[in-house]
């Protein structure tokens, strides 16, 4: 099956490459995130999907993930309740991507491409990732190692943050919402540009009672960005925000948990300046990345008694990042540069009464305390050979000061066949290096010879628009094979563990009349060694309607042979779900917005052991000015 795609897309291109015009090149999507310079997608060898804040903002969600969800083939997010996700045992949030899974740290979030993950535990932070701070989502397929580094082995998603538009000396927005399970949800944002200068400040807040006892959930959010034009060609921002949350985990059904809370603080600072000229721009950036967690790990409802002593834990990544991209004659573009991280994890147990720090035999063995460094430079070489003709290729060297040295390359060509179709072909080496917990927490740690974890990627996609009749589709076949697996074995953490998988991907749009048009996506994947939270089969269809006064999003997801646990107690789901939003404005500054999510009240769920919510609902006002 694989042998005769790949056949069909190689004869679709060769039919059509004689029709390639050279004068008719287009400017396509402008991305960053495959390239840290501003470049047409068209270039890139690697596939990207951009989700702009428009899309992010009309289904009125709190988080940019479950729109990135619905829009990105293989992309699944796992869910547990109407609102928040929460960390540590019976969490949600983990990011799965053609069966890599950021629980694991194999999938990488940024912000304006700083890396944002747990430095303890190494993964990401799923209620930290706030719609507020979001201008769009670039989502990257793939590995992205050779320009991020360790954690970026299956993709990443950038959260590239919002600045105030040009032209506008000031705007306001303001919404607030309520719905099922005495969820309350409320944002606000000020942007403002007066000459050189442009701030944007934003708030949010957010709570749930969720649909099963002992699972509420409360978050306060914040986010600031100030920025100066130093000149035309050199720019200079200040960016921050944080996030503080505060969830109850009620346990599975089978075994449900009393005083399971959590209290986390999450946030990142970062300071940087940009340069753009006509033939070279680059940027200089410091940031920390920065979380404290305290956690109850709670007891069993039948039997059990409460925690004595209260899991803590404080963490930071910090670095400094340099990259000079420039354009050396016709058609070329060469980018350089060097990365700095200080990965800082410190986790210990407090005594819930009296605060001091516990020291017994056990707990001192569940404690650690580590500074990790690592450094990496890079280059990346791209040429136009031709006007429909794209090389690429990049290398880079990371080292880092336990698990030693890895080298990152990745190669790729683009075909662009037509002045509007690119067939691109790509090969990728990803990689992951041990975490602190892994290395220093626990009785399975191991900091003697843990090393990084390795996984190549190749593809080949091909993407068509034909203006005409205003149609987009795609497709990419995908195979990844990893190995150096970090896994636990004999009660000692080591490199053991492989992968292998390989799927297909399929996207289209297409605008049926004018106002209304339709998307669909969707993803087939199969794992020689499963993986929760990773399905065999998703699809996601969604009709868009979208005139002067009235918005409304109609969406359609199917979900097959979701792995909600694997081994010898292999469990999978399947199930269908539709979701409603619509927006209705009543004067120029004034809306009303509703939306429904599973509204054929499926059964059903994602994490074992917790079953979803049926049918909800919220509704609310916006206003702007």
């Amino acid at each position: 099956m694989k042998q005769r795609i790949l056949i069909f897309l190689m004869n679709v291109a060769a039919a059509t490459s004689a029709l390639a015009q050279s004068d008719s090149l287009q400017l396509q999507e402008v991305v960053v995130t495959g390239t840290r310079a501003a470049t047409d997608v068209r270039h890139l060898p690697m596939t990207v999907t951009v989700i702009d804040r428009q899309t992010l903002t009309e289904q009125h969600q709190t988080s940019v993930l479950p729109t990135a969800m619905q829009q990105v083939p293989s992309l699944f997010v796992t869910s547990r309740g109407m609102m928040g996700y929460g960390v540590s045992t019976g969490a949600a949030g983990s990011i799965n991507f053609r069966g890599i899974s950021s629980g694991a740290g194999q999938m990488l979030v940024l912000i304006d491409g700083h890396p944002q993950y747990q430095g303890v535990y190494g993964h990401s932070l799923a209620d930290s990732y706030l719609t507020l701070m979001a201008e769009r989502v670039e989502v990257l397929r793939g590995p992205a190692s050779m320009l991020y580094g360790s954690n970026a082995m299956g993709g990443v998603i950038n959260i590239v943050t919002r600045k105030a538009p040009v032209g506008r000396a000031t705007s306001t927005n303001a919404t607030i919402g309520a719905g099922s399970w005495g969820t309350v949800q409320a944002e606000a944002s000020n942007q403002v540009r007066l000459g050189r200068f442009s701030s944007t400040v934003a708030a949010q807040y957010g709570r749930s009672d969720n649909h099963r006892p002992n699972m509420g959930f409360e978050q306060y959010g914040g986010f600031l960005k100030l920025g100066y034009d130093i000149s035309d060609h050199w720019r200079a921002s200040l960016a921050g925000n944080v996030t503080h949350w505060n969830a109850s985990n009620p346990g599975a059904v089978s075994q449900l948990k009393l005083e399971n809370d959590q209290w986390i603080t999450r946030g990142e600072v970062s300071l940087a300046i940009e340069n753009h000229y006509q033939r070279t721009s680059g940027g200089l950036s410091v940031y920390d990345n920065f979380g404290r967690h305290k956690i109850n790990d709670g007891y069993n409802a039948v039997g059990g008694k409460p925690q004595t002593d209260l899991f803590r834990s404080k963490d930071a990544v910090a670095g400094v990042s340099w990259w000079q991209s420039a354009q050396l004659f016709e058609g070329n573009r060469v980018t350089v540069g060097v990365d700095y991280q200080h990965i800082y994890g410190r986790a210990w147990y407090t005594n819930r009464e009296t605060g001091e720090v516990v020291t017994t035999k056990q707990r001192l063995m569940q404690s650690c305390h580590s500074h990790e460094n690592e450094w990496a430079g890079y280059v990346d070489f791209r040429q136009d050979l031709t006007s429909w003709l794209t090389v690429d290729a990049g290398l880079r060297y990371d080292h880092h000061s336990t698990a030693g040295s890895e080298w990152e390359p990745q190669v790729g060509v683009v075909w662009r066949a037509l002045s509007t179709a690119e067939l691109k072909a790509s090969a990728s080496k990803g990689f992951r290096n041990p975490t602190t917990r892994e290395m220093y927490l626990y009785g399975t740690a191991n900091h003697d010879s843990l090393r990084a974890e390795r996984l190549w990627n190749y593809e080949l996609s091909w993407r068509h628009h034909l203006e005409e009749e205003d149609l987009t589709y795609g497709i990419n076949l995908f195979y990844l094979k990893g190995d150096n697996l970090i896994q636990t074995v004999a009660g000692r953490n080591i490199n053991t563990g492989e992968l292998e998988n390989y799927g297909l991907e399929l996207e289209l749009s297409y605008m049926l009349i004018p106002n209304l048009s339709i998307t669909y996506n969707s993803a087939f994947l199969h794992m020689k060694n499963p993986v929760v939270g990773a399905p065999k089969q998703k699809s996601y269809l969604g009709l868009d309607y979208r005139c002067d006064k009235l918005t409304i999003n109609l969406g359609y997801q199917f979900v097959k042979d979701l792995y909600t646990a694997v081994g010898d107690a292999e469990q999978k789901e399947k199930f269908n779900l539709i979701s409603l939003a619509a927006t209705y404005a009543l004067t120029k500054n004034f809306s009303l917005w509703a939306r429904g999510e599973n509204l054929l009240a499926k059964q059903y769920e994602i994490n074992l052991g917790y079953p979803m919510p049926r049918a909800t609902f919220m509704g609310g006002v916006n206003v702007s000015f």
